[in-house]
């Protein structure tokens, strides 16, 4: 007798929360395990955010809102896209969800047939493919190895595309790879869908404050305002805000689409917590200086954490232009046989001997498409991160 809908056999739990609970897990029985596999930063919420959010429960906001965003959480967001992005959007153009992962999920799902393509970059976000699958549509995956810094060109977008393809996203500072595509890079890639009229563009920014050095970040209908109806701009207050367990994510699009997106949810979640929307109207209208400051301290820990993976035999880690991910390649250690006579046949295998050998947790490369490789992120202390990788070239350094 069937269980559960062909819907959800079609997906697979996140590979990334997955080992948050095994980390987790492991604390609890008093394991002294260092996690890398959460992303989430490490500094918590501004107290003027955590401020706006008591005096909202105070004034007696806890009542029901409009299903896809309050008008004056969505006057911030539209100020934000003006201020930072030279974008402009009218409220019925904003869709407020409970998460970033919650607007991916309304755009994706209230948008894709069966059999509708959504081309996909590779190293991906472990929830792009499993939402378009259980909406019945085909994620189409294109790599771009550490030769490539993990980015697409234009002809590889190209090729991909078919008269099926319904959407591309674009994800960037990328997660898992923290890779991210300069204006220029952004153009080449749309003078691509300026010729391919029926794809839709989903443009995932949501690590856009967390870019490096002298990198500027833009993003797509930025720099190509001809695609702006074709556009979706999502974004969210989770990671540059620390706002994590707030669940606030949001976007600008063309109504047609925002309306769609207001109507799943009416019959899913409802409106996202009225406190936590007064929290990210605060987080948005707020003084921005900070994130500059928090930018500089993980800029710090990429440094170290490059630096030190790339002294490890078999390992050799990009330079990120943003997001607090790395994505060390580890072809130099496939093959090699540990300690106990187990081979190092895959990444996955690789990370388990990692978990089990160095207590140290991160996400292998095969969850997000393109392997040997595993996802670091550095959004903790320094010293830890010491600490995490000197057990890893200790692990590495007794393989055989």
């Amino acid at each position: 007798m069937r269980t559960t809908s062909a819907a959800l056999d079609r997906i697979q739990p996140s590979a990334t929360l997955a080992m948050t609970s095994r980390v987790l897990e492991l604390k609890a029985k008093g394991v002294d395990v260092i996690g890398l596999g959460a992303g989430e930063p490490d500094f918590d919420t501004p107290d003027f955010v955590k401020d706006a959010a008591i005096e909202a429960i105070r004034a007696g906001k806890t009542k029901y809102t409009n299903v896809d965003g309050t008008a004056e959480l969505k006057a911030a967001i539209a100020a934000k896209f003006k201020r930072d992005n030279g974008l402009d959007y009218a409220a019925n153009q904003i869709s407020v969800n409970v998460g970033g992962k919650h607007t991916l999920f309304n755009a994706l799902v209230a948008t894709i047939d069966a059999g509708d393509e959504v081309v996909i970059p590779a190293p991906y976000w472990v929830s792009y493919p499993d939402i378009v699958q259980f909406a019945g549509g085909v994620p189409v995956f294109v790599k771009a190895g550490a030769d490539q810094n993990y980015k697409i060109t234009a002809g590889q977008l190209d090729a991909a595309i078919t008269a099926k393809t319904r959407w591309v996203i674009l994800n960037s500072p990328s997660n898992p790879t923290g890779a991210a595509y300069s204006a220029d890079e952004l153009k080449a890639l749309a003078e691509v869908l300026r010729r391919h009229p029926h794809v839709w563009i989903m443009a995932d920014d949501m690590y856009e404050h967390i870019v490096y050095d002298d990198f500027r970040f833009a993003t797509i209908a930025e720099v190509a305002p001809d695609l702006y109806e074709r556009t979706l701009t999502v974004n969210g207050c989770s990671k540059a805000y620390s706002m994590t367990g707030w669940r606030i994510g949001f976007a600008g699009g063309p109504t047609w689409l925002i309306k769609a997106m207001a109507k799943l949810q009416s019959q899913s979640t409802s409106n996202p917590c009225s406190i936590a929307q007064a929290a990210a109207t605060a987080a948005l209208n707020g003084d921005q200086g900070f994130l500059k400051d928090r930018a500089a301290a993980f800029q710090k820990r990429r440094d170290l954490v490059v630096g030190l993976l790339n002294a490890i035999d078999g390992i050799t880690c990009p330079t990120p232009e943003g997001a607090f991910y790395v994505y060390p390649e580890v072809s130099g250690l496939i093959g090699k046989t540990t300690p106990d006579g187990v081979t190092i046949d895959t990444d996955e295998t690789l990370i388990g001997y990692l978990l089990d050998t160095g207590r140290v947790a991160a996400v292998h490369g095969g969850a997000f498409g393109v392997e040997p490789a595993f996802r670091v992120s550095y959004a903790t202390s320094e010293a830890i991160l010491t600490e995490a990788c000197n057990r890893i070239a200790e692990a590495c350094a007794a393989l055989r």
